[in-house]
């Protein structure tokens, strides 16, 4: 079963053209390993077959590599570690500070962390309005978290002088990005191609400091 999942990773992993650290793949498979472990326990995401997770929580976290910028990385409401945890595993070189108020969640994310000997990942339980790290980030990232509007009221603040703040998103978010209009942020829109998922099904906004 081992061997299959990481075989069905690995054929997927390939579509979208990346290169992978040494080890990565065989990550990914314990990664989705846990997650299916912890959620017949705990309940920590509704997706529960195992080609529906390759897609909606490896490829869909691993489509945004290309758009992290600098050495220190912030996921504003990682839920289960995603899209932290992929791109962690995918830039070593880089620190992910992985954040959510859900502390089951966050306890998943810590144990993932451990597991998968992630010294690049530093698990945080904590709201994104409340956190005070002490520094900014080069690259916030959030998933599917808030409206745009409400999304740089409560992170934005996160984000470097020269820094980036990735939104993930689904369809064109046509209407939050007219709600972004009298906001001090200027911004550019790129669809993201996830292998499984239609085309136009996932778009990223880049917002920056106007």
């Amino acid at each position: 079963m081992i061997l299959w999942h990481c075989w069905l990773l690995k054929n997927a992993l390939e579509e979208l053209g990346h290169t992978y650290p040494e080890g990565a793949v065989e990550k990914f498979a314990a990664l989705l390993d846990e997650l299916e472990k912890w959620n017949r326990r705990v309940n920590l995401t509704a997706i529960r077959e195992r080609q529906e997770m390759v897609t909606a929580h490896i490829l869909d976290s691993l489509v945004a590599r290309p758009l992290l910028e600098g050495s220190t990385i912030l996921d504003v409401g990682t839920g289960a570690g995603f899209p932290g945890l992929p791109l962690a595993i995918a830039e070593p070189e880089r620190h992910f500070t992985l954040l959510d108020s859900n502390n089951k969640k966050i306890m998943f994310v810590q144990h993932a962390a451990g597991l998968l000997g992630l010294d690049n990942v530093t698990a945080v339980k904590g709201r994104a309005e409340d956190y005070a790290p002490g520094q900014r980030f080069d690259t916030v990232i959030a998933r599917a978290l808030a409206a745009l509007p409400r999304l740089v009221e409560i992170a934005g603040h996160h984000v470097g002088e020269d820094g980036v703040f990735v939104a993930l998103k689904g369809r064109y978010p046509a209407e939050e990005l007219e709600q972004m209009s009298n906001k001090p942020w200027c911004h550019a829109v790129t669809e993201l191609r996830v292998p499984g998922l239609e085309p136009g099904s996932r778009h990223a906004v880049l917002l920056r400091r106007a």
